[in-house]
């Protein structure tokens, strides 16, 4: 069945080998975090209730009335509140002084209060010619997505890209202010085209090709955005994904986030796989959340290059990392229906997410990382 399945789509897009790469160096052309990622937002915070506090598809006005019922109790303004989010343990977003912060960490409702981050990108890309099944999609498989759904949390999505497959029914954006789910970056709809590039006689392949993508955006045109916003959209795909489904999250926080893990690893215990990027900066990736949530549907993903070598990049630490997939120089969808180079784990992260849609967790390996600098050679995740 295997093979019936990669002969329908070689039929298509005719396999090209060669693994040409733009002049550029991988080091100084990697989507990264920017200088200000992980910074505080002064202020505002998120707070997170104890589990079974609130009901993961608690509605809107529910979830209000909760908050206000904490905030005033603990003599808070209710205005203070910012926005709620529901999922698993569900909480809101609130600004407030750091009395007040520390008040509601003693409340018998309330498990977290952390400050609230920016989150940003930053990087570069190399627009290029599209070459239908390129290297790294040889290098780790590939098989028909056809009735499978990925979220992508990320930049959004071009939702009008000719080689992508988008729901607009279910895709969201959760940054404030902006109501459009479409991509204005560019790194979501590369990160999309890895996962899920059509089979057709256009473009790039994807590894689970035709997969149905649902845009989650949580970045604007800069790149930026915020830690709540993360924590609303995996509320969201906590009520709205179903067992199978696969979340791509190419994002990371050289910080360790309580609230943002423990929303991946609750989500996760529903059947819904998770493949998160274990970052861009040669550290170990424990330090990083959400690399460093560990859970039987969760993988952590560092980066290779079509060598099978460690990407110099690449964040790294076989605690959480359970697979390398290809990251450097890495072709794909881009915005305005082009497709661009792009390096980094924010590229390797969707490759695995791809192959889950196929395989679940069940996936296979080839081969390992060449000079993993943590002295353990992660596996090279494959069909």
């Amino acid at each position: 069945m295997v093979a019936s399945m990669l002969l329908a789509i070689s039929c298509k897009k005719e396999t090209n080998k060669t693994s040409l790469v733009p002049p550029i160096d991988p080091d100084e052309c990697v989507q990264g975090q920017s200088i200000n990622n992980g910074d505080i937002i002064p202020g505002q915070y998120i707070v997170a209730y104890n589990n079974n506090i609130v009901n993961r598809m608690m509605g809107e006005e529910g979830l209000v009335n909760r908050g206000a019922d904490v905030l005033e109790r603990n003599n808070i303004a209710e205005t203070k509140m910012k926005k709620v989010f529901a999922g698993e343990p569900g909480g809101f977003v609130a600004i407030l002084s750091d009395a007040e912060a520390l008040k509601l960490k003693k409340d018998p409702d309330v498990k977290i209060v952390e400050p609230d981050r920016v989150i940003a990108l930053a990087g570069c890309f190399t627009i290029a010619q599209p070459r239908l099944i390129t290297w790294n999609i040889n290098r780790v498989g590939y098989g028909d997505g056809r009735g499978k759904r990925a979220w992508i949390l990320d930049t959004g999505i071009d939702m009008d890209h000719p080689d992508l497959y988008v729901d607009p029914t279910k895709s969201r954006s959760f940054v404030t202010g902006i109501t459009s789910p479409d991509d204005e970056n560019g790194h979501g709809t590369h990160v999309a085209g890895i996962i899920g590039g059509l089979n057709n006689t256009i473009g790039v392949l994807g590894v689970a090709s035709g997969a149905t993508l649902i845009s989650l955006k949580v970045m604007g045109a800069n790149g930026q955005g915020t830690l709540s916003s993360i924590i609303e959209a995996l509320a969201y795909i906590n009520a709205n994904a179903t067992a199978g489904d696969v979340v791509n999250m190419s994002i990371s926080l050289e910080v360790n986030s309580p609230t943002l893990n423990e929303q991946v690893q609750n989500t996760a215990n529903r059947g819904i796989y998770f493949s998160i990027a274990a970052g861009n900066d040669a550290k170990a990736a424990n330090l990083y959340s959400p690399a460093n949530a560990n859970g039987a549907n969760i993988v952590t993903i560092s980066a290779i290059d079509s060598l099978n070598r460690f990407a110099s990049f690449s964040n790294y630490g076989n605690d959480v990392v359970d697979y390398a997939a290809p990251g450097v120089y890495i072709l794909s969808t881009y915005l305005g229906a082009q497709y661009a180079y792009m390096s980094g784990t924010s590229m390797a992260a969707p490759h695995v997410a791809g192959l889950m849609l196929l395989k679940g967790r069940a996936l296979n390996v080839s081969g390992s990382a060449v000079n993993d600098p943590d002295g353990t050679a992660d596996p090279i995740a494959h069909y």
